[in-house]
């Protein structure tokens, strides 16, 4: 395992560091250009199964604990669909993987599952369509080329699940880490504040797409984005019985909580809105919650409690779905120094890391915590709003040129919440000219490609033999999750 603290002179490393001359810039990038003798950047094309020292299903199997039990069949259901379905809920895998390889030692704020399904388009505080990261329950400092790592394995997968040639996929991660890196160096020239300024918004998107289908693709993402909000989600998700609105129950999907466990998830919601600013605590006090359900989502994150209020303002068309999410440790903090693992709320974690990566947030994020009905541990969450106008590019059919300037965007933007944390400078000194970090990251995608296929097969054959089991989960009665 490779393990390093944050090196000194990190851009924006210091909080309170008013007093303290700043690390010239010159000399950070100095420091990355000779981190290329202990983390030689021909290095990054390394990978071999011989270097894994987890076995992928004994820790697929590993991160089923503490989650429902009813609903680990969906989990692996949904992880077996394809390679990049497994590569989607493989954070963990991943994080173990990439700890062993060379590094480094440069500890920005990473996503910590930045693969291409995690960037998509949500809805700013003024209500305009931004394209970003939007997924930060992994959110952690961690060493940057994990980060990378995971997005251009997840472009070489992505590329072959919808039948790209390997030129093409080869092609695609090229202009991901050509994009990364011409990004992260701009930005490391740039002023601090100007970089968290930085923003990505749909039309500008939309406009720098290469081609026709690139277009299209966002065209399509970014219409069906607009039109998910509360208003309208609320024939999808809620019925009237009795004059009182509800949240449809679709068990197995969506259930009820017990009143017992309904009454902790609303004391929760009232401890949540002591950690918003105050307006929008003051905001989110005109509404009352009058239904809450749970609701499997994601991949990865099935499994993990995840919950949906349903609240009501003052007029019958003033509606909001607020959703709580389980936040457990992140997977990268068992491979980077303690004293930059901090947080005793692991929601907290969760909300500040993705401030910190996004330029834009959703307003209403905060974070809370739910004692366990059976004596266990109180479990922590987050809160955000259900339906903000999220949306992402469809990954499935997407073609071999729509891929690659997806992928661009995505690099881009990754370097974007890097630089905005710490280190740019030291990372751009590193990878000077780009192209042998290039070409290193080319051969090593291709090569973890076949490792995910590998560790997918590997899943199926688990399925198969009867240690995994797949099949539909069993109806969870009212209050089972807990």
């Amino acid at each position: 395992m490779t393990s390093h603290p944050v090196l000194p002179g990190s851009d924006g490393e210091n909080f309170a560091s008013l007093s303290r001359a700043a690390t010239p810039r010159s000399e950070r990038y100095g420091i990355g250009r000779r981190l290329r003798r202990t983390a030689p950047r021909s290095s990054l094309d390394r990978w071999s199964q011989a270097l894994r020292r987890v076995d992928p299903i004994d820790l697929v199997v590993a991160t089923n604990a503490g989650r429902v039990p009813s609903l680990v069949p969906e989990r692996i259901k949904r992880m077996s669909a394809s390679p990049h379905a497994f590569l989607r809920g493989a954070a963990a895998i991943h994080a173990a993987d990439f700890a062993v390889l060379p590094s480094t030692g440069i500890h920005p704020v990473i996503c910590g599952d930045a693969h291409l399904g995690n960037f998509g388009f949500y809805a700013s505080p003024e209500r305009e369509l931004v394209f970003d990261l939007n997924d930060f329950d992994e959110a952690h400092p961690g060493a940057w080329e994990w980060d990378l790592r995971r997005l251009v394995a997840s472009t070489w997968v992505a590329g072959r699940d919808n039948d790209a040639t390997e030129d093409q996929c080869g092609h695609a991660v090229a202009r991901c880490v050509e994009a990364y890196h011409r990004h992260i160096a701009r930005l490391a020239e740039a002023p601090l504040l100007e970089r968290s300024f930085e923003r990505l918004d749909a039309e500008r998107l939309h406009k720098g797409a290469r081609h026709k289908r690139s277009r299209a693709a966002v065209a399509n993402a970014a219409k069906r984005a607009r039109t998910r909000t509360s208003d309208r989600a609320l024939p999808r998700f809620a019925t009237s019985e009795g004059g009182a609105r509800r949240i449809v129950v679709e068990p197995p999907l969506i259930t009820r909580p017990d009143d017992e466990h309904r009454g902790q998830i609303l004391a929760a919601l009232d401890d949540y809105l002591e950690t918003l600013p105050p307006h929008w605590a003051r905001i989110l006090g005109g509404y009352r919650a009058v239904d809450v359900a749970h609701k499997v989502v994601g991949v990865g994150s099935v499994g993990l409690r995840a919950y949906l209020a349903l609240c009501e303002g003052s007029s019958p068309d003033d509606v909001l779905f607020l959703q709580l999410k389980q936040a457990r440790r992140s997977v990268v903090a068992p491979f980077v120094h303690g004293n930059e693992a901090w947080h005793d709320h692991q929601g907290q974690r969760v909300v500040e890391y993705q401030q910190a990566l996004q330029t834009v947030s959703d307003p209403l994020l905060g974070w809370t915590t739910i004692g366990d009905r059976r004596g266990g541990e109180p479990r922590q969450y987050y809160v955000r709003q259900f339906r903000d106008m999220k949306g992402a590019v469809v990954l499935d059919g997407l073609d071999a040129t729509a891929l690659a300037d997806y992928a661009a965007v995505c690099g881009m933007l990754l370097a974007k919440g890097h630089a905005r944390t710490s280190g740019a400078s030291m990372i751009a000194g590193y990878l000077g000219g780009g192209g042998k970090v290039r070409d290193a990251l080319c051969r090593f995608a291709r090569a973890y490609a076949d490792q995910t296929e590998r560790d997918h097969d590997a899943l199926l054959r688990a399925i198969r033999s009867g240690r995994l089991s797949d099949a539909p989960p069993r109806d969870v009665p009212d209050g089972d999750i807990g």
